[in-house]
């Protein structure tokens, strides 16, 4: 199977999603990981990375398997694209091993406008396509933006339209604060979460080999869950951390 390129109007970002004709199921829940890898993530750099192959190989063997699309993105200074929205089947655990590589700044508020943009641009074709489609999308970040074009509003901007457009069924959405510690970055975590209006916020005092265990089969389950709802016209109930 083979990826298409698609753009996001008003952004310098894009996105690649599988051909739409190759696809066989006739529903589909779009998943999207965008995590930070600017340099102040590298003491649990590996952590996260094994965090993201174990929501790959839970979701694998998930009754929902074949229903499930993912994409990986990570940001610094710019947002880049690890792999497009692709079955699972196609998704190699291996290549999540090292993807957190670059440095630079961190652009919070790019990562999570492309990865709202793009879970309803791609849900806008396959609608279109006769496909059901909903989407869920997790922001990791352990810190404030520093780096992005796109602004805080763009955000709140970009989750409301996903689903105010009818192209998403619904969209769950997902702050993840890892290692926060101080008050000043939890509070602005908090008030990101708020203001853009992601479904919920998760903070993780630490940033452990066990609290991101945990952090994946939290993330795991929701994926799960939101493709069950799909159907229903509403997003899935929210699932204790």
């Amino acid at each position: 199977m083979s990826l298409e390129s698609f753009g996001i109007n008003g952004s310098h970002y894009g996105f690649s999603a599988q051909r739409i004709a190759d696809l066989g199921a006739a529903e589909y829940t779009l998943v999207t990981i965008a995590a930070d890898s600017s340099p102040s993530v590298e003491p649990f750099r590996a952590e996260i990375e094994r965090c993201i192959g174990a929501v790959v190989r839970a979701s694998r063997s998930s009754p929902r398997a074949d229903n499930l699309m993912l994409r990986v993105t990570t940001f610094d200074s710019a947002v880049h694209e690890l792999h497009g929205f692709k079955p699972l089947a196609e998704c190699p655990l291996a290549a999540y091993d090292g993807c957190l590589t670059h440095g630079g700044g961190t652009a919070l508020f790019d990562g999570a406008h492309n990865g709202a943009t793009a879970l309803a641009g791609y849900g806008k074709h396959l609608s279109k396509a006769n496909f059901n489609v909903n989407g869920i999308l997790f922001v990791i970040t352990d810190g404030e933006d520093n780096g992005s074009r796109a602004l805080g509003p763009d955000v709140r901007d970009a989750l409301k339209a996903a689903v105010e457009t009818e192209t998403l069924e619904s969209l769950t959405s997902v702050l993840v604060g890892v290692n926060v510690q101080e008050p000043r970055m939890a509070d602005y975590l908090a008030a990101f979460h708020k203001d853009a209006g992601f479904t919920r916020y998760v903070e993780l005092g630490c940033a452990d080999t066990d609290t991101l265990a945990k952090l994946a089969d939290f993330v795991s389950r929701s994926v799960y869950a939101q493709s069950l709802a799909l159907g229903s016209g509403k997003a899935s109930v929210q699932l204790t951390f």
